[in-house]
């Protein structure tokens, strides 16, 4: 059956049906205009654990969003489809969480990052990581070069790291907008080299990232604030406090939302970690904070970013522990459907 064909026969009203894809879609891979990305790795995670977990947990409860978008009449008929979970990073970073776990608790129970024992360890990590980083690149890239946009779903903040390679080998330069309650600004935090807490430290030494603006920001060390202070702007962070503080003083969302993408250029890489939003939206990610985004405060954002011109090339979503509940699922599944659409508008995807 054609992608026309199912689109005729679908019916979007339907209960959501767990035998099709992503959010009871019917498409295939090679049918889609936007592909997910599931990178189920939850190795350098410094507190709570279980976004390996997040890629599946998030695409369970995607049978529960409705596909109705009032901004984009027929969204669904885009073509979204999710690639298989790859078993073989799941059981690597079930294989390397115990390591990693062992090298946290030696440091935090006074060790040193020289001990040789602990060096050994760590390295273990690191080379994991680049395996991993090397995976997603090569796997971007294919879908890339096949004409597809890319989410990403985490998974640890570490892992869009590959998607960053592949966009700048293909010679784009483009923005990081980060939303985020933390910097990941750390170079090697806790002696890994691809740790979630330095991402965005690793996203710099890449030439093609012209600049990173972060939004939501309420947890940092000094070491990242005095990165951000000797960036010459290429770092422009909105901290959390600033930006209530200017709505507490009477500034709309509107005009704030328009000060933060005037810092963006054209081309835009949008960075999501869950806890960017308030906890009560995410209580299981792996290191909530108080404060943060509302989610349609957050949607409201993206939303200016291409009403402003700019195109999303891509976009990862990360940090997502599903939980008992599975609430922080069900947020991460309506979230990235809303987001997924709105790149997908910025390209032009739905004038086709």
């Amino acid at each position: 059956m054609t992608k026309e064909e199912k689109i005729k026969n679908f019916d979007p009203n339907a209960v959501g049906n767990t035998t099709l894809g992503i959010f009871s879609l019917p498409f295939t891979v090679e049918e889609a205009e936007v592909v997910v990305l599931p990178v189920p790795w939850d190795v350098t995670v410094s507190y709570g654990a279980g976004t390996s977990e997040g890629p599946q947990a998030v695409f369970d409860a995607s049978f529960q969003v409705d596909l109705y978008e009032p901004s984009i009449p027929d969204a669904w008929k885009l073509g979204v489809a999710m690639a298989s979970i790859p078993s073989h990073i799941s059981e690597k970073s079930e294989e390397l969480r115990p390591i990693a776990a062992e090298y946290i608790d030696a440091l935090q129970e006074g060790g040193s990052e020289s001990d040789p024992r602990l060096k050994a360890l760590a390295e273990k990590v690191n080379e994991g990581s680049r395996e991993v980083n090397e995976w997603v690149k090569s796997r971007a890239l294919e879908l890339l070069r096949a004409g597809k946009l890319v989410a990403l779903l985490g998974g640890e903040h570490s892992t869009p790291f590959g998607l960053f390679q592949a966009l700048t080998e293909q010679g784009t330069p483009f923005s990081i907008l980060q939303i985020d309650a933390h910097c990941d600004l750390r170079k090697a935090y806790e002696g890994f080299e691809f740790s979630h807490a330095s991402i965005m430290y690793n996203a710099l030494q890449l030439k093609g990232v012209e600049r990173l603006v972060q939004v939501g920001i309420r947890d940092l060390c000094e070491e990242e604030a005095e990165l951000i202070k000797g960036s010459d702007g290429r770092v422009i962070t909105h901290f959390d406090r600033d930006l209530k503080r200017q709505q507490y003083g009477g500034k709309s969302w509107h005009q704030i939302c328009d000060e933060i993408v005037s810092g963006l250029s054209q081309k835009v890489y949008l960075s999501f970690d869950i806890d960017g939003l308030d906890p009560k939206m995410c209580p299981n990610t792996g290191t909530p904070v108080p404060g943060g985004l509302e989610f349609e405060q957050a949607v409201y954002l993206v939303e200016r970013v291409i009403e402003s011109g700019r195109t999303i090339i891509a976009l990862d979503l990360n940090e997502v522990s599903p939980g008992e509940d599975e609430w922080d699922a069900n947020v991460g599944a309506r979230l990235l459907y809303r987001l997924i659409n709105l790149m997908a508008k910025s390209n032009g995807r739905f004038c086709r």
